[in-house]
């Protein structure tokens, strides 16, 4: 059958025609009926149409409506967050939810973790704010509607409610990425800025010296990593806890959660060293008998204990134009002596300009003492002895310059002295670094690289405190604040993990750009007419693939495909 336009009297019609032979075998039409007036608006062939197209999903109101109407529903940032749930899934951090299950949570537990940790690297925010930022991605199997602001907060008690659990299986996750033949790891602590006044039970926030040298309300982080940069461990400790004791304990825990590493060799930074540590250290063992090895950095306040083996390498040191390592022994320990000539001259030279900088400050001064004792007016208000002693003395101290220029304040009058032997002995200091170890198979050139590398977790602390925003922690419970710190620390894990994929492949990009250039991948949801929505992906284009493939992960895939009729 097919239709057949006529025309009579002016008018157009539509008829349904059959085709069939007559006996004869000729080819014959015959008319089966006539659908109505083809110029006829909403006539009986508007009607059919109408009909035709609502059974089909489709409207047909008129000529101006016969395309079909396209809603953009939404558009979610979808290619930063399925990397993370991708390489979340492939670390094996789902092992969470079976920790949380265990202890009986009905709780989504293991989502919500998610949900924080991944905002702590795509848009790091409050906890509020992760609800909000749920609403703007489409994390995969989770939306913002199946977390609340209370189960974000019965998540964080959770993480510390069953720590150990939790500290245990990340470190069972994290066993393929340690040598355990030799494992070189790192440790050092940084500062946490903390807000609100109040205090609590076991509270954690303490006034301290911050490492951007200023007193404030602070807990101290330290972590652990390996030589390849990789976060094993950290610790929560109280604002205003020094570095040197800190150390023991959380190696102990180390070897407790990392029991099946063979060998281990702690580099630490300076501050940790002292001799009630040391020989703690020589005293652990691993659980296979062999002694714990260390690199510990000597802290400048205690280089005039080594006055007198500096003084046997100063000679090497004057005619030295590159760097040179050498060694001696201390304490039945080797201690490792590497001094780099460029920087010694730049350190002296900064100092000579400061000490120069400090006397011509005590000149002024003893100046205008002089003449307003002669009656000669200066501007500003008058000045005593006492107040230009304590002026002074303030100066001296912010250039850390004590022990040199020695500020007399016992003197009625205003003095100072020049101790040239201190000059002498922090210029011997200079471009200087000492090592304290116990590893007898690595050269000095190799103690000192290790110990080098101790700069990369530095790093590892710079990221905290910026792409994962660590501080300012508003918190108040110190529990909270502890959960606040791990969501951090594996976030970090992700972060370097990604880091390390990304510079085997070559490229040229760090985590945190490739997360943003992964962002324009979006999952649009579209209604066409009133059939059922569509999800789609957009477009991935050649340099995002290039980062999947990078970083060893699934690129996205589309849910349907969109066909506009």
């Amino acid at each position: 059958m097919f239709l057949k336009f006529t025309q009579s009297k002016g008018r157009r019609y539509v008829q349904l025609v059959e085709a069939f032979r007559d006996e004869t075998g000729h080819p014959r039409q015959r008319t089966v009926a006539t659908l109505g007036r083809l110029d006829e608006e909403g006539g009986t062939v508007d009607a059919m149409l109408n009909r035709l197209a609502q059974a089909k999903g489709r409207r047909l109101d008129g000529a101006e409506s016969a395309a079909p109407q396209v809603q953009f529903e939404s558009a979610l940032a979808l290619g930063d967050v399925w990397a993370l749930d991708q390489l979340w899934r492939e670390l094996g951090f789902t092992e969470l939810a079976a920790v949380f299950r265990r202890a009986r949570f009905t709780a989504p537990v293991e989502a919500a973790i998610r949900a924080m940790v991944f905002n702590r690297l795509c848009d790091a925010d409050s906890k509020l704010g992760v609800l909000r930022w749920l609403k703007t991605v489409s994390m995969p199997g989770l939306s913002a509607d199946d977390l609340s602001h209370q189960q974000l907060l019965r998540a964080m008690d959770a993480l510390m409610d069953h720590r150990d659990a939790v500290d245990t299986c990340v470190a069972g996750l994290l066993r393929p990425l340690i040598d355990q033949e030799l494992s070189l790891v790192f440790y050092d602590l940084t500062t946490i800025r903390t807000e609100g006044l109040s205090e609590q039970e076991g509270d954690v926030r303490r006034f301290g010296m911050a490492k951007e040298g200023i007193v404030a309300r602070q807990f101290m982080l330290g972590v652990v990593q390996t030589a390849d940069g990789m976060p094993i461990h950290h610790e929560v400790f109280e604002g205003n806890q020094a570095e040197a004791p800190t150390l023991l304990p959380t190696l102990k825990k180390v070897l407790a959660r990392y029991g099946y590493i063979r060998r281990l060799v702690v580099v630490a930074d300076r501050g940790l060293l002292s001799l009630d540590n040391v020989e703690e250290l020589r005293r652990i063992t691993l659980p296979d008998g062999q002694s714990l090895e260390f690199i510990l950095a000597v802290p400048g306040r205690r280089y005039g204990e080594f006055t007198e083996i500096l003084q046997a390498f100063q000679g090497k040191a004057r005619e030295a134009s590159s760097e040179i390592i050498d060694e001696a022994r201390w304490h039945d320990l080797r201690l490792v002596v590497a001094h780099n000539p460029a920087q010694a001259a730049e350190q002296t030279q900064r100092r000579r300009e400061r000490v120069k900088e400090l006397e011509t400050r005590a000149i002024q001064l003893s100046g205008k003492l002089d003449g307003q004792d002669t009656g000669v007016k200066s501007r500003g208000r008058p000045l005593s002895d006492g107040g230009a002693t304590a002026r002074f003395y303030h100066e001296v101290s912010e250039s850390h310059l004590l022990r040199i220029v020695r500020v007399d304040l016992k003197s009625p009058q205003f003095a100072y002295s020049l101790d040239e032997e201190a000059l002498a002995r922090a210029e011997l200091m200079d471009g200087k670094l000492l090592l304290v170890t116990n590893v007898a198979d690595l050269a000095p050139k190799e103690v000192v690289a290790s110990y080098k590398a101790l700069a990369d977790i530095e790093r590892g602390f710079r990221v905290l405190k910026s792409e994962i925003e660590i501080a300012p922690v508003f918190h108040r419970l110190p529990d909270r604040i502890r959960a606040h710190a791990m969501l951090c620390f594996i976030a970090l894990i992700l972060y370097r993990v990604m880091r390390s994929r990304l510079k085997l492949a070559g490229a040229e990009v760090s985590p945190e750009r490739a997360l943003e250039q992964l962002r324009a991948i979006q999952r649009h949801r579209v209604r066409i007419n009133d059939a059922e929505p569509i999800d789609g992906i957009s477009t991935i284009d050649a340099n995002q693939a290039h980062l999947f493939q990078a970083l060893k992960l699934p690129k996205p895939t589309r849910d349907a495909q969109m066909t506009l009729l």
